[in-house]
């Protein structure tokens, strides 16, 4: 058969509609007019080949879920925890009237039982829920399909409805990826809500849609992108973080600052210390630089949550930073690897033209003046030239290097020459080792 003839066929495509009535789905041409029932908004398209017959199926898959910021989350007259995460008005009545006792399977970092558990445990009751409270280890170190089987195995002794009875965790970000991912495998999808209790949770990893765990020595090698049905962000978990805790959150609210909004940026040089050493607490600048980011954040994430488009401005600090953080575990938080990889690539963005002298000192205060780590011994030239060369591999052959190149203002290279790395490792390294934090 010609080459002319297959694609003729192949150019021979019916598109089919998806129509459920009589308690089945079936098939509609799209240019048949008539519809008697539920119309999906799937699609099949059927053509032909010298080989065969193709059916090439569209169907769209669209995810909903609320991110709440709340005050007295744990206070038994709040309805947040229990219903929070449904927006129907007409379900949330009809969820409340039916006179079925609410199940929670819970599961909470260790170090967060300690302090919040009692807490949690005299919500539940008071709401006459039926709860299972899972205390586990949810450190980076332990940040593995270990402990993801170990909750599978919790939540199927305890038995929930797959729909009606979302896991709920409480913790940090390594606590919030584990149990994303436990849930997204339940049953093939279990909802389950997000209550961050770190800074870096709040702003980061309880606004976006992965769930992961490390594998084979490699941060977030394995998961899923599956959002939860809810966040819920009570500023009240972080009166009791370390102020090594708050520092860390704030290298991911500098992030979206550097790369996205000006003036958060200047809002964090004026009022960071204030929010470093309140904990997040009592101030205006609190509740507007929070909000800021994580309206940054939620642009940036919510068109590409399955990060089909692979230049990301929120992947700033997130090139070297993996690998980085792995080699040194625990000597180095998230986010303090975060702004040692910020740190470096401001200077690239410096050797670059893009940012001035000026600007690249103001970031580096900035950062000191938020007690972030701006660089490290271990983060070597020849990690710094195997981080890229890796980033190439994974990123379809590209650098896809996200810099500054103003205050508040990101762009994503592919550029960017060995030379200029190469001048720019060595000036930064000139500049700052002496800011050496290997014992922390």
């Amino acid at each position: 058969m010609s080459m002319s003839h297959t694609s003729e066929l192949c150019d021979r495509v019916t598109e089919y509609r998806l129509v459920y009535s009589d308690s089945t789905w079936s098939r509609q041409r799209a240019d048949c007019g008539h519809n008697d029932g539920l119309l999906s908004k799937a699609k099949i398209y059927e053509s032909s080949t010298e080989d065969g017959i193709i059916w090439t199926v569209v169907s769209p898959i669209i995810f909903s879920y609320r991110v709440i910021q709340c005050e007295r989350l744990l206070e038994a007259n709040n309805d947040t925890l229990l219903f929070g995460h449904i927006a129907d008005p007409v379900e949330l009545q009809a969820l409340k009237g039916n006179g079925k006792i609410q199940k929670r399977f819970v599961v909470i970092d260790e170090t967060v039982d300690d302090l919040y558990g009692c807490q949690v445990k005299a919500y539940f009751e008071s709401r006459g829920v039926t709860y299972k409270i899972l205390p586990l280890p949810t450190t980076e170190e332990n940040k593995s399909m270990r402990l993801v089987i170990k909750i599978l195995e919790e939540v199927h002794k305890f038995g929930i409805d797959r729909r009606t009875e979302p896991i709920i965790a409480i913790g940090g970000g390594v606590c919030l990826d584990v149990v994303g991912l436990a849930a997204s495998l339940y049953r093939r999808r279990t909802p389950y809500i997000r209550v961050p209790t770190t800074l870096l949770a709040y702003i980061d990893a309880s606004v976006g849609a992965k769930t992961g765990v490390n594998f084979s020595n490699c941060k977030n090698k394995l998961g899923t992108y599956i959002p939860p049905i809810a966040s819920f962000l009570d500023k009240m978990f972080l009166r009791s973080l370390p102020r090594r805790h708050i520092s860390n959150g704030l290298a991911e609210m500098l992030k979206m600052a550097l790369m996205k909004h000006r003036g958060l940026f200047e809002l964090l040089e004026k009022e960071g210390r204030g929010l470093l050493e309140s904990n997040f607490q009592g101030l205006e600048a609190a509740r507007v630089s929070s909000r800021l980011a994580i309206e940054s954040m939620l642009e940036e994430l919510a068109p590409n949550l399955w990060e089909d488009q692979l230049d990301r401005l929120v992947d700033f600090g997130h090139i070297i930073s993996p690998q980085l953080e792995m080699n040194v575990l625990p000597a180095l938080l998230h986010g303090e690897a975060v702004n040692i990889d910020m740190a470096f690539m401001v200077y690239v963005s410096h050797e670059r033209g893009f940012l001035s002298e000026e600007d690249k000192c103001r970031i580096i205060e900035c950062m000191r003046s938020l007690d972030l780590p701006v660089w490290h011994s271990h983060c070597s030239l020849d990690l710094v030239q195997k981080s890229l060369r890796e980033r190439i591999q994974h990123s379809a052959g590209l650098q896809r290097m996200p810099l500054p190149i103003a205050l508040g203002q990101g762009g994503i290279f592919n550029d960017t020459e060995e030379s200029v790395v190469c001048r720019a490792f060595e000036k930064w390294n000139q500049e700052l080792h002496k800011d050496n934090v290997d014992v922390l």
